[in-house]
């Protein structure tokens, strides 16, 4: 890997310094907002998106609720899982950063001391974004457009080369769905659970309000107007 890295003729390579590149012709300020957005801005906004779709999820409700609250809980375990898994990949690889080898980059963040292969950032959005998919195809269609974004901006920052990246999705989408099936039949239960639960049943699915709001009626449940014109009719 280390040689490749050294080719200039490598199109890995030649990709990373075409999008670093961009850096060199940006504004300051638009370099900064990359190097939080890079860094954390796009972690912060995948959880918030997770939260968001467990939110849209709950508050539906339905039989389907509990399922996909499992998928949402297995999403962020997943990503954690991943980046365990790239501990020993990183060991093994042993590929150092970009502007180790390459001179010229615009590097936008420092105190980058560890290895290359794969990408930690790369790897959490996209198990996110994948968990998200199996979840709920909207919200995940989001997560992995996110997760994408993210990877342009770890290039762009100049501290992963453009196999990093797709390295970091390749194993977090890999870890999602291999492990997948035993992962929700494990906690799909536990949600059908807790949804029973009379103190913790809210986090999975929405409990109706004690006014018997319009908005919060159980299933064949009719309003006062409902019922009045029924009595109308009769």
């Amino acid at each position: 890997m280390a040689v490749l890295a050294e080719s200039g003729s490598n199109p890995d390579v030649e990709l990373l310094y075409d999008i670093n590149g961009l850096a060199k012709d940006a504004p300051g300020w638009f370099d900064r907002g990359m190097e939080f957005v890079g860094e954390y801005g796009l972690l912060i906004a995948m959880v918030l998106l997770v939260l968001w779709c467990w939110w849209s999820v709950r508050r539906r409700g339905g039989e389907e609720a509990a399922p996909s609250v499992a998928a949402l809980v297995w999403a962020p375990l997943a990503a954690g899982l991943a980046v365990l898994v790239n501990v020993p990949i990183r060991g093994f690889v042993e590929r150092p950063r970009p502007f180790v080898d390459h001179r010229g980059l615009d590097v936008l963040v420092s105190g980058k001391t560890d290895f290359s292969f794969v990408s930690d950032h790369a790897t959490i959005t996209m198990a996110l974004g994948v968990g998200l998919f199996v979840a709920n195809r909207r919200f995940g269609l989001a997560g992995i457009g996110l997760a994408l974004l993210e990877g342009f901006c770890r290039v762009y920052m100049g501290v992963h080369y453009p196999t990093d990246v797709v390295g970091g999705f390749a194993l977090g989408t890999a870890v999602v769905l291999l492990l997948s099936p035993p992962a929700t039949a494990l906690l799909t239960p536990l949600m059908r659970a807790v949804e029973r639960s009379p103190r913790a049943g809210w986090l999975v699915r929405r409990r109706p309000a004690a006014d018997g709001g319009r908005d919060t009626l159980l299933p064949g449940a009719r309003t006062s107007v409902e019922t009045e014109e029924r009595d109308l009719a009769a």
